[in-house]
């Protein structure tokens, strides 16, 4: 098929995790996106261990199917290189703190004189605005401020560090995806561009969906293991008696009759809608003697064949090898340039049509350097007095 954003260009100025995982999206869906990397400041997923062929896995993933520009935006040469690159990339993708752009020139307002229909993604940790604007943070921050962390975890431990990047990922990326192909239509109603201005702490946020919503309107603080949903009932995860864990959801009265049937404790049923806490903890007490009486094969082979709402927690390289994940080609092996290709996550996303192969890891720093400036229209000459100068690397 025709790649669904193959008619998009953007600059990609970000680095770590929010901004490239939400360009590797767009990049993956057939955008052409041009990373401009600093020669100088180097990106710590460049380095972040483990490395595969001497580059790092996470780089290798995350910048799959983007150029890489090296460019030293201190110079006012390189200015004038982003510049006429707006002129052409029509969407800028920046994750800086609040005003480092502008202090660089290459803020909305100077870049929007030259291409009044650019769309200009900030990503930031708190937002352009508010006390906090200027202030350090990271996915843990985040998420403590937006009042997930305070019941996310065990009433007797407090709040957990979750495995992957809830605030980065969930609240930055997907969010500053979201709101680009918004931008996106709309610009093609209008003829106008826009500035975005994604809050990690905002859009995670947000994700108090639930929990938001009930104290809102009724004034109900969530607590650790006090809600239905995160630890308060039944629904939880159980060791099995080998030291393994599955996970179990059976909310709906068929799922929990089918569940307390395969543990052979028919009539705990009855108790899994009670809204008594009292009630909840006995249910759950009761499961936990349950499964510490099998093995996790034994618990897995058990509810295989059962439509019950209880799954098995998988490591990683066990989640690759299940049938469910291995039918949906959620593993694809992208060129590393050198003849061999390397196993990486794929695009999630399925169109009737599949979308195009991937076509490389991600690039060396400044790979692409001379070739985008070629592209430009630069000399051979100037080329190479930009990098005598340390404009370029």
């Amino acid at each position: 098929m025709s790649a669904p954003l193959a008619s998009l260009k953007i600059l990609d100025f970000s680095t770590l995790l929010p901004g490239p995982f939400a360009s590797l999206l767009l990049a993956d869906m057939g955008a052409e996106v041009l990373r401009i990397e600093s020669p100088t400041r180097l990106d710590l997923m460049r380095v972040l261990p483990p490395h595969d062929h001497g580059m790092s896995a996470s780089h290798a993933y995350l910048n799959r199917n983007k150029r890489s520009l090296a460019l030293d935006l201190k110079q006012p040469e390189a200015l004038e290189v982003v510049k006429q690159l707006v002129s052409d990339y029509d969407i800028v993708l920046e994750q800086f703190r609040p005003g480092v752009m502008e202090r660089l020139g290459l803020g909305y307002e100077a870049l929007k004189a030259i291409n009044p229909k650019l769309i200009y993604l900030s990503i930031s940790g708190y937002g352009q605005t508010g006390p906090y604007r200027d202030r350090a943070g990271h996915d843990i921050n985040y998420l403590a401020l937006a009042g997930l962390a305070s019941y996310t975890g065990r009433a007797d431990s407090g709040p957990l560090p979750l495995g992957m990047q809830v605030a980065d990922i969930a609240g930055g990326s997907l969010h500053g995806v979201i709101g680009l192909l918004a931008a996106v239509i709309a610009r093609q109603q209008t003829g106008q561009g826009t500035h975005l201005d994604v809050s990690m702490t905002d859009c995670a946020f947000s994700l108090n969906a639930m929990a938001g919503a009930g104290y809102l309107a009724c004034g109900e603080e969530p607590d650790w293991e006090a809600q239905m949903l995160n630890g308060g009932s039944f629904y939880d995860y159980y060791r099995s008696r080998d030291g393994r864990w599955m996970s179990v959801g059976s909310l709906e009265p068929g799922f929990m009759q089918s569940l307390c049937a395969a543990l052979g404790r028919p009539e705990l049923a009855a108790s899994g809608l009670s809204a008594r806490p009292e009630q909840q903890q006995a249910l759950k007490e009761a499961l936990k003697i349950e499964f510490e009486k099998h093995d996790f094969g034994q618990l897995c082979e058990l509810f295989a064949g059962l439509d019950a709402c209880v799954e098995p927690v998988l490591s990683l390289g066990e989640a690759l090898r299940h049938p469910q994940l291995q039918a949906r080609e959620l593993v694809t092996q992208v060129p590393r340039g050198d003849g061999t290709t390397q196993a990486q996550i794929a695009c999630p996303l399925k169109f009737s049509e599949a979308l195009p192969a991937p076509r490389h890891v991600g690039a060396a720093l400044g790979q692409h350097t001379e070739q985008v400036l070629t592209e430009l229209g630069f000399s051979a000459q100037r080329i190479a007095q930009l990098r005598a100068a340390k404009v370029i690397l």
